[in-house]
């Protein structure tokens, strides 16, 4: 009797120790970007199976190259890429100036080159002779999901291989 009560306190710590573990492992991160999605598979072509938004908090349960497995307030889980998150705590606060300082995907990454309005500005007012209409128009585009996933079905491409076909 005794030595059956003793494995199941022995089973329940060694359980409680696993879990703490295991919490321990995952990391919280999060979202940089305007609005970023979460994909069914560790590349850019994956299917969109969640959004997240400005300031979300993600666990991070798994790492692929520059992929992250996360999940949403245990709800939604997927992958989404390093870029799009951050290790430190964004704070909304409404009333506040920083609140609408908020930036777009696009802004990030033109900050991770080194280029953003200004500096754009600036390369206008040096560069008058250079005709950027045809930028402005691609900068315009925009892709939806859905005309995402009819070009990953037309092209024959496996979003697992990063968009490359197997």
């Amino acid at each position: 009797m005794y030595r059956s009560i003793f494995m199941v306190i022995c089973l329940l710590l060694l359980s409680i120790l696993l879990m703490n573990a295991t919490a321990a492992g995952q990391k919280v991160m999060s979202v940089q970007v305007k609005e970023g999605q979460l994909r069914a598979t560790p590349s850019h072509l994956g299917k969109i199976v969640a959004k997240v938004s400005y300031g979300d908090r993600v666990t991070v349960s798994e790492e692929r190259g520059d992929w992250k497995k996360v999940s949403l307030n245990r709800k939604s889980q997927g992958w989404i890429h390093i870029s799009a998150l951050t290790s430190k705590q964004i704070a909304l606060r409404a009333g506040q100036g920083n609140v609408k300082s908020s930036v777009s995907g696009d802004e990030i990454a033109l900050a991770g080159k080194g280029f953003n309005k200004e500096v754009e500005a600036q390369y206008r007012q040096n560069n008058k002779n250079l005709d950027y209409a045809w930028i402005d128009r691609m900068e315009a585009i925009k892709v939806s999901p859905k005309q995402m996933d009819d070009f990953v079905a037309v092209g024959r491409l496996t979003p697992g291989a990063e968009g490359g076909k197997r």
